[in-house]
């Protein structure tokens, strides 16, 4: 059978597969796509949570419905979502490499002219669905700050693992790490 990690968060339950992603670990797979009754409770609580901010900041793709949920909730008519790939309509794109525990290989984040301009002197929050090494959330960082935006708060539904130690973002819950 395989082995499932129950979640109980913001009033509701989901039932996580754990997955092996590499010899000696094993992750308990959140994947908020589809799950519009969860993105939009935690939404709500987040929206709470955060600081007041000009800009919102996510990296594609799980932490899409997120934002968008956030942003509404807190009134804003626009958030950035930084790109894993380059696209043919970006102008002057802004670039930054990651390496993140579910990917595990080199990506790029990057952000359109247009995007930097909207961070360029601004209070920025990022967002994100779980923060576990952190590494998404220090690549998007990096852009804001190369886009002379200023990060204010960091905030995700889960922290995974030692990342709920941090005292430098907000999360809804903890999520553990399950070792082999």
């Amino acid at each position: 059978m395989d082995e499932i990690y129950t979640l109980e968060l913001c009033g509701l339950k989901r039932d996580l597969p754990v997955i092996q992603i590499n010899e000696d670990l094993k992750i308990a797979s959140f994947v908020i796509l589809g799950d519009a009754e969860l993105v939009e409770k935690s939404g709500e609580i987040l929206a709470k949570k955060i600081p007041e901010a000009d800009v919102l900041i996510t990296a594609e793709a799980k932490g899409i419905p997120l934002i968008y949920e956030i942003a509404k909730q807190k009134g804003m008519k626009k958030y950035i979502v930084a790109r894993k790939s380059l696209k043919p309509y970006m102008k002057d794109p802004l670039v930054t490499k990651v390496v993140s525990i579910t990917t595990q290989k080199e990506q790029i984040l990057c952000l359109d002219k247009d995007e930097v301009t909207m961070l360029d002197g601004k209070n920025v929050v990022i967002i994100d669905d779980v923060i576990s090494t952190g590494e998404s959330i220090n690549a998007l960082e990096d852009l804001v700050n190369k886009a002379g935006g200023n990060v204010i708060g960091k905030a995700a539904i889960l922290a995974e693992g030692d990342a709920a130690n941090r005292d430098d973002i907000l999360f809804l819950q903890k999520l553990p790490l399950f070792k082999k």
